[in-house]
């Protein structure tokens, strides 16, 4: 018997249907409720092996679904296409991230875990919809980007509620000196408590353990360790014991 509980939830916003996987560990009592933002890939198996290797016994989390139950991406070419269409559309995706939060908070809610103790942490794609939730003023103690894009069609324009943490490779192509100084603009401007960590050497993707075009996504396993370490921080400060 596994010692994980994987539970497959569906959801639906705005008349789609959506299906999300909440994860935690048997027999434990978590503390702390995350929402995970996967990469262009959506639900896979690699996104809930990913979600698997951040718990513990003080952690649930729910991997959100970014596309839809019908739409799950096989191929790189379907993930961009698929990514494509959700981000040409900001105000649909940030609906589907308030979907999925509204999700977490019932699921959390069932587990004991007080409203107050819950973050949301993304990869690539959903680094961009971890930060899109926060500048859309979700009422979490935390955001953490791992190597996400930065940039927004809709800024922060009201407070930013929870710490803000951006796990950036320093080489990342994707990520330009413009977003970058835009990024540190918007959130002044909101009054974030934010921090952006370069990490020399490494490009996009650096968490992923599939990654492997050199000069644009590789793994890079120390660097994944040092990101985890400063999530893992993150979340000890914000939530205390």
């Amino acid at each position: 018997m596994s010692d994980i509980v994987n539970q497959a939830i569906d959801y639906e916003v705005d008349g789609q249907t959506f299906q999300g996987h909440l994860l935690y560990l048997r027999g434990a009592t978590p503390s702390r409720a995350l929402l995970m933002a996967p990469n262009f890939f959506g639900i896979s198996d690699a996104a809930i092996a990913q979600a698997e290797r951040r718990l513990d016994n003080t952690r649930a989390i729910f991997v959100l679904d970014p596309f839809g139950k019908d739409v799950r991406p096989q191929t790189p070419e379907q993930a961009m296409e698929a990514m494509g269409a959700v981000r040409a559309d900001n105000a649909a995706l940030r609906a589907r991230l308030r979907g999925a939060l509204a999700v977490l908070e019932r699921e959390a809610g069932e587990l004991g875990i007080a409203r107050d103790r819950m973050a949301m942490f993304g990869f690539c794609f959903g680094g961009a919809c971890a930060l899109e939730l926060a500048r859309d003023g979700a009422d979490l103690r935390a955001f953490v980007s791992f190597h996400g894009l930065l940039d927004t069609p809709a800024p922060a324009t009201g407070p930013v509620k929870g710490s803000v943490l951006v796990l950036n490779g320093a080489d990342d192509p994707m990520v330009s000196e413009d977003s970058l100084k835009a990024f540190k603009q918007e959130m002044d401007g909101a009054g974030a408590d934010w921090q952006l960590t370069h990490f020399g050497g490494a490009v996009h993707s650096f968490t992923d353990p599939g990654a492997n075009i050199p000069g644009r996504s590789v793994y890079d396993p120390k660097v994944a360790r040092r990101a985890f370490a400063a999530m893992d921080d993150l979340f000890n400060e914000v939530f205390g014991a």
